[in-house]
């Protein structure tokens, strides 16, 4: 950087943010409380070179510098009110980061540096004046990336929902520690998109994967303290940055062409790329957070506060704060940042983390809110993929089944129902029924097909699916908060024993329960989700909450897949059944009667034990855990995309979650004359030798899934 004053232009107020256009970069900010705002550039020494920002437009301050290229590093101070009791808490001793930033630089060096208030008043919440001490040298900066990448001739998969397979999986954890990822591309973008992961990903017939959080996120001090680390990334303070931990290149803004090269790497193997991401609130917390950017910024505007005190924040998320997505400039940041993960980014859809946050108009979550409103009408944003975690801490939050046409949903009644079929928990037979046909009472009354329905048994937040099977109670002792924080109703069954154990008959039941759920997964209509490494039995030793814990703990273990192959070639096997037969993955619900004229078998049949149809008694017996369901791969009435007729085969799905066999007959041979088993979940890796003719009697193993395919 030049020790003289750069030359400054107007500029323009957008795109906000700092673009560099390859001549120069454009630099924008929005403050509407601001009465002054500088923008600083930030030397290699550290040095500071200010410029006061004279061009406002609309509450947008900016300015163009012909001389500034990519790897500069800079920041903002905001001049204006210090009034927390009216919301406003700007402070100039702050260098602020930029909303907008595309990467940023350095660390975070925890101190008073970073508080715009004493840390040793008797009163914080006072709001009394700040101390300002300068944060130049404590807080990271923002940097100007280049933002031209040679995408060749990448293009989206744009895999269909009733075709897809999710992964969720963690950038670190899912790499730290493969033997064939090279050691220094371990934890990384770079490494994410080996060969050795997509392979392994290929194998198992998925088709998307979904990040845990890679925009740029904070560490939070009380974790730094207790020497843990924010391992999931759910607290972020850059919407447009992907995280520079997990980047191999180190230099400034290098994260940003790995991660697109990621993209890149993903899309020709086939595989989409979905971001978890957290709009609902920021990591600057409460009024005892740091001051990192938007606080500092305009508070008032980016943040909910509450009416009687504006000193203190509106908290739905039990983070601290909730952005505001009812200002528009909040608002514009969200849908700038999701364009920009979509148009330049490449990604391919979006999981919103806590998304009944966004809704809340007021105090109720409203599905017709603003920001639903400018989703659906936006050209970029609607044709990717929008997954909604339909649910938040505040009055109301629970909303599955509620967003709107456009939306898929993580669905937590499918997931609560799976795991207490399995564990034998009694009147839950009509309610499995329902999620297993792809949840028709949440989601059709919008318009909405099966795909709507994200099928999921386990996910990063709870036990893993070998932990479901091993544990009664969470183990959360790690985490430093004496085993209070995660959930404590968690829906599993231990299976006789907590925790590990060497009992032969205890492990060969829990295997045998992954594999139930694991087979339930994705024989069920909706977007199954797998959970990263529960494809080879992955444990936290019952942690339920490993947020904080970036350690062999969290991170997937990879000897698993020898040690559990039985369960990888399961999950394998159970994967490519879907993938082969469209009528576990129908476009539209079931109807449940005759399709065609002439044809009287209908598209499903509930089946007894003895082969008869299920009456209203029989859905109605408090202990029923067992029972069949016929899938008739003729009547699938949706074309596929050349509009041609679909015709698959048909199969027989029997379930018995009770605790000893059961004999099945099976059904008449208006069905079909003969069935061949296709999976057995009572075998180690599921497979089935067994041919048997329409009527005849077969036993079904106690806790088992066996699937039959019509041959005759």
């Amino acid at each position: 950087m030049s020790s003289s004053v750069p030359t400054v232009w107007p500029g323009t107020p957008y795109p906000l943010g700092a673009t560099y256009d390859g001549a120069g970069t454009n630099f924008s900010v929005f403050s509407e409380v601001a009465e002054r705002v500088e923008l600083c550039l930030i030397g290699k020494d550290g040095s500071e070179e200010r410029i006061d920002l004279d061009e406002v437009d609309g509450y947008v301050w900016h300015c163009y510098l012909p001389t500034i290229s990519p790897g500069q590093r800079y920041g903002f101070r905001v001049h204006g009110p210090w009034d927390p009791a009216n919301g406003h808490r700007c402070d100039p001793s702050k260098l602020l980061l930029d909303p907008y930033g595309k990467s940023f630089h350095g660390e975070f060096k925890w101190g008073q540096a970073l508080f715009s208030y004493d840390l040793d008043a008797e009163d914080p919440a006072s709001g009394g004046t700040p101390p300002r001490v300068d944060s130049l040298g404590h807080t990271m900066t923002s940097v100007v990336i280049n933002p031209f990448f040679q995408w060749a001739n990448d293009r989206a998969p744009r895999t269909p929902y009733h075709e897809t397979v999710i992964y969720e999986a963690h950038v670190k954890g899912m790499t730290q520690c493969h033997p064939g990822v090279p050691e220094e591309l371990r934890g990384t973008y770079a490494g994410l998109c080996h060969p050795a992961i997509i392979d392994h990903l290929k194998s198992l017939n998925v088709t998307a994967i979904e990040l845990m959080p890679v925009h740029q996120f904070l560490h939070d001090h009380r974790l730094v303290q207790l020497g843990l680390r924010n391992y999931w990334g759910y607290n972020t303070f850059g919407f447009f940055a992907p995280h520079y931990e997990y980047a191999a290149t180190k230099h400034a803004g290098g994260a940003v062409a790995e991660f697109k090269t990621m993209v890149r790497t993903f899309h020709e193997a086939g595989i989409e790329v979905i971001l978890d991401v957290v709009y609902n609130h920021t990591a600057e917390g409460n009024h005892l957070g740091p001051t990192l950017n938007f606080r500092g910024i305009d508070n008032a505007a980016y943040y909910r506060l509450l009416d009687e005190d504006k000193r203190f924040y509106k908290d739905f998320t039990g983070t601290g704060n909730s952005l505001n997505a009812r200002h528009p400039h909040t608002l514009q940041l969200i849908m700038d940042s999701l364009r920009y993960w979509v148009q330049d980014m490449h990604v391919d859809g979006f999981r919103f983390d806590l998304a009944a946050t966004l809704a809340r108009e007021l105090h109720d979550v409203d599905r017709l809110s603003a920001f639903f409103d400018i989703v659906q009408q936006d050209p970029v944003i609607s044709q990717v993929k929008l997954i909604a975690e339909p649910w938040d801490i505040g009055e109301g939050g629970y909303q599955v089944g509620n967003f709107p046409g456009l939306w898929t949903e993580w669905n937590g009644k499918y997931r609560d129902t799976v795991r207490d079929y399995w564990r034998g928990e009694p009147a839950t037979l009509g309610e499995f029924a329902s999620r297993l046909t792809g949840s028709s009472d949440l989601y059709e009354a919008t318009g909405r097909r099966p795909s709507a329905s994200i099928n999921f048994v386990t996910c990063h937040d709870g036990f893993t699916l070998n932990d479901l099977v091993s544990y009664n109670e969470k183990h959360n002792e790690a985490n430093g908060e004496d085993n209070r924080d995660g959930e404590s109703h968690n829906r599993s069954w231990n299976c006789g024993v907590e925790g590990p154990t060497d009992d032969p008959e205890i492990n060969a039941l829990r295997t045998k329960q992954m594999r139930n759920i694991m087979g339930t997964l994705m024989v069920s209509q909706g977007t199954p989700m797998i959970s990263h490494g529960d494809e080879i039995g992955r444990t936290q030793y019952g942690n339920n909450n490993v947020y904080c814990q970036d350690n062999e703990l969290s991170w997937m273990d990879w000897s698993l897949c020898e040690k559990n192959a039985d369960m990888l070639e399961f999950t394998r096997r159970v994967t490519r059944l879907r993938r082969d037969h469209p009528v576990f993955r129908r476009r539209r619900f079931f109807e449940g009667k005759p399709i065609r004229s002439g044809v009287q078998m209908r598209d499903i049949a509930w089946l007894t034990p003895a082969g008869e149809e299920m009456t209203i008694d029989d859905w109605g017996h408090g202990l029923g855990r067992c029972v069949a369901v016929f899938l008739n791969g003729d009547a699938i009435t949706a074309p596929n995309a050349r509009g041609e007729r679909v015709v698959d085969d048909s199969f027989l799905l029997c379930f018995n979650a009770h605790d000893h066999p059961l004999e099945f007959v099976t059904p008449p041979d208006t069905y079909a004359r003969e069935w061949t088993a296709e999976l057995d979940t009572a075998h180690p890796t599921g497979a089935a030798d067994l041919v048997v003719k329409a009527g005849e009697t077969i036993s079904l193993q106690a806790r088992s899934l066996l699937v039959m395919r019509k041959t005759a």
